[in-house]
């Protein structure tokens, strides 16, 4: 999403394992860019070993590198990110430099809203677009082979009860590879505000067919921009706000969905008896990150933040994930794309 006025599940170990392996080479050393890579706390449990702004305002065989709003390790560990203006660039997992951008549309040509990103087993990309919304399966060079079925409750009114540009935001695939998972960022119409309902698909031979649902409650004023599977089965989650005058506010957080109700047969979530969320646990407040010498092109509470909303698990340190972010400029010249090169440990 673009934030104005700047912008039964399964704990298989397979996939994300194989997907980890492939990015060992994708470390904190990456890229240089005026600061060190000091771990530097930003709570007990999260540390930022150093940013990069090593992409913002550059363009690649003619198209704007920015508006990313998703990441994800491919087989060979190097990084696909997706620009919400549909485009698909894989980077180098070292320099971060682009090595190649293939453009997205829809079955009619039409461009896409793209806001999630999984690269899967068998290195086809799925992405989801929040325009209608959608999830669909591209070759590497941008042909459509599968689309997915959506509930009609989670579609954009008037179909259904969702809101435009508040849609499929987040998208990951959980451990054994047979499970996807995309997250709303807001509630549909009837459920409580800041119940955002989170949808599955079950594997079945070369197709997903719809899963269970689950209801994830955010802070006050803040949606889900991302999800990102660990390897236990839970999920990283990033919750994100803008204020104008102040700035972003973007938290992580640990969720387990495993013992939470399905809540595909719920038709109004409204805090009824009986239904378990989605358990979640803080993290960090980014905004406690060091700057490490940071700036900001408008005002932020801390001058490392902007508009975050892609992240990737893509290895481990001493115990610890790695796990990378990166900011949507909006093509904005008051924002910027920023990589955060975080690492987590999860409890």
């Amino acid at each position: 999403m673009r934030l104005r006025p700047s912008r039964p599940l399964r704990t298989l170990l397979t996939t994300v394992t194989a997907g980890l392996a492939a990015a060992g080479c994708l470390t904190a050393a990456g890229p240089a860019n005026a600061n060190s890579a000091v771990t530097k706390a930003c709570s007990p449990t999260v540390s930022l070993d150093r940013f990069s702004d090593v992409l913002d305002k550059t363009t690649y065989d003619g198209t704007f590198v920015g508006n990313l709003s998703a990441l994800a390790v491919d087989r060979n560990g190097d990084l696909a990110a997706l620009s919400d203006r549909s485009s698909l660039f894989t980077l180098d997992r070292r320099t971060l430099s682009p090595t190649s951008v293939v453009p997205l549309a829809d079955e009619t040509g039409a461009a896409l809203d793209s806001e999630g990103l999984v690269v899967d087993r068998d290195g086809t990309r799925l992405v989801s677009s929040e325009t209608e919304p959608s999830v669909r399966r591209y070759s590497r060079d941008g042909r459509i082979l599968d689309r997915l079925p959506v509930p009609d409750a989670l579609k954009v009114a008037p179909v259904g009860r969702a809101t435009a540009n508040q849609t499929f935001e987040g998208l990951t695939l959980l451990p054994g590879g047979r499970t996807l998972l995309a997250s709303m960022e807001y509630a549909i119409s009837g459920d409580s505000t800041g119940i955002a309902r989170w949808q599955t698909w079950e594997r079945r031979g070369s197709h997903f067919v719809l899963g269970a649902q689950y209801a994830y409650r955010t802070d006050s004023g803040l949606g889900v921009p991302e999800v990102a599977a660990t390897p236990d089965g839970r999920l990283l989650v990033l919750e994100r706000g803008f204020t104008a005058g102040v700035g972003n506010t973007v938290r992580l957080y640990l969720a387990d969905p495993r013992h939470a109700t399905d809540t595909s047969g719920v038709e109004n979530l409204t805090g009824q008896s009986g239904v378990r969320l989605v358990r979640k646990t803080l993290l960090a407040d980014i905004v406690n990150c060091p700057s490490l010498g940071a700036t900001a092109k408008q005002p932020q509470p801390n001058p490392l933040l902007d508009n975050i909303e892609g992240m990737v698990v893509t290895g481990r340190t001493h115990g610890a994930l790695r796990v990378l972010l990166v900011s949507d400029d909006n093509q904005n010249a008051a924002q910027t794309t920023r990589f955060y090169f975080l690492r987590v440990r999860t409890p």
